[in-house]
């Protein structure tokens, strides 16, 4: 779910950010600083978004080119929201651009794997549909959400690192930025009501966990907190976010949320954090000249980078030992098989950590 789910995160599940939460996670166009929040004005006809100009927009503007490179850029690339994509004038071809859906899968994959926790889940029609609607609240609906918001409160720093990207090369107006994140909002919230009727749910846990999560992308991305200006604090919430709020959606549609595994996979966004790294090195550039405190602007791109590494391992190797220690060896065994490569070929982790999230949650279902 958002955060998760810029966000942002997900270079290493499987390159998922090529482009930075830039991929589908920002908001509109006209310029301001990131220190200066935009003010919201609901009216009868329509919504606006006033903000005021700064030295410091006149100093993004003038470094920023206004379309990419002639004849770069990939059409594939552009569908799916990521880096070195072709600029495009088609109005739906950009809103999927802003949802970067190559973000859409971790969230997905954390869906199957609370489903799986809980124990509870069949192979039949009625399930299979749950969870499928529960992937498209997750995926689509709420991460498209994120994504989009995303874009547009970095769209000073994209302006910099991507100038070609929708929303600072002017390729959407702002009144279409704000709809788009209105619809997607209300669209995943929706779904969340639909699929507690549906679960028969007294409590509707799964709202509560949709409308948290969208909670939490908003101030992850917006003034004044902006939780992505501090390095730990923001990949931590993008972690948790495509990581904990998925899976929590799952197993609490097919089962019963427990504390345990609240603290499990609140764990797990451990290794998030380190996945949202990798999404931080290509925005270097950007970060310094905005003031925002990523970890390789932060500590500098090697120490940065044995973080990112540390992060991702070491909780691995921890889930392994919580496990072993809970009567499951065979299940431990399975999870530091996986780690095993996972640290041996860093650059190519991501299918690792994705499995041994799934051995995690069948071993939590027993």
């Amino acid at each position: 779910m958002s955060s998760v789910l810029n966000t942002v995160f997900c270079s290493r599940f499987s390159r998922f950010h090529n482009g930075n939460n830039n991929n589908n996670n920002r908001l509109f166009v006209p310029t301001h600083s990131v220190s200066t929040a935009p003010a919201l004005s609901l009216t009868r006809r329509r919504l606006t978004v006033r903000a005021a100009d700064t030295d410091t927009n006149e100093a993004v503007k003038s470094n920023a080119p206004g379309k990419a490179p002639s004849g770069g850029g990939s059409s594939f690339n552009q569908l799916l929201g990521i880096k070195g994509a072709a600029q495009e004038t088609n109005k739906w071809k950009i809103r999927l651009q802003l949802t970067k859906p190559v973000t859409w899968p971790p969230l997905v994959w954390g869906v199957v794997c609370g489903a799986a926790a809980s124990g509870n889940f069949h192979w039949n029609l009625e399930d299979v549909a749950k969870s499928v609607l529960c992937m498209i609240m997750s995926g689509p609906c709420l991460t498209g959400y994120t994504q989009t918001l995303n874009d547009w409160y970095d769209r000073e720093i994209d302006a910099i690192n991507e100038p070609y990207r929708p929303i600072p090369s002017g390729a959407i107006s702002e009144n279409e930025v704000i709809s788009q994140i209105w619809l997607l909002l209300l669209g995943g919230l929706g779904i969340a009501g639909i699929l507690d009727v549906w679960a028969g749910h007294d409590t509707p846990t799964v709202f509560y966990l949709a409308l948290g999560g969208s909670l939490l992308s908003y101030i992850y991305s917006a003034p004044p907190l902006k939780l992505k200006q501090n390095g730990w604090i923001g990949n931590f919430a993008l972690g948790a976010s495509y990581i904990s709020l998925p899976w929590w959606a799952g197993q609490a549609l097919f089962g019963t949320l427990t504390p345990d595994i609240i603290v499990l996979t609140l764990l797990y966004s451990i290794a998030g954090l380190g996945i949202a790294i990798v999404n931080d090195f290509k925005s270097i550039e950007g970060d310094k000249a905005l003031g925002l405190q990523s970890l390789p602007v932060a500590f500098g791109a090697e120490t940065a980078k044995w973080i990112c590494v540390g992060a991702i391992d070491i909780t691995q190797l921890s889930v392994a030992g919580y496990l072993l220690g809970a009567g499951k060896p065979y299940y431990a065994l399975a999870l530091v098989s996986l780690i095993i490569p996972q640290v041996v070929f860093q650059a190519s982790a991501q299918p690792f950590l994705v499995l041994g999230l799934l051995v995690t949650a069948l071993a939590t279902s027993h």
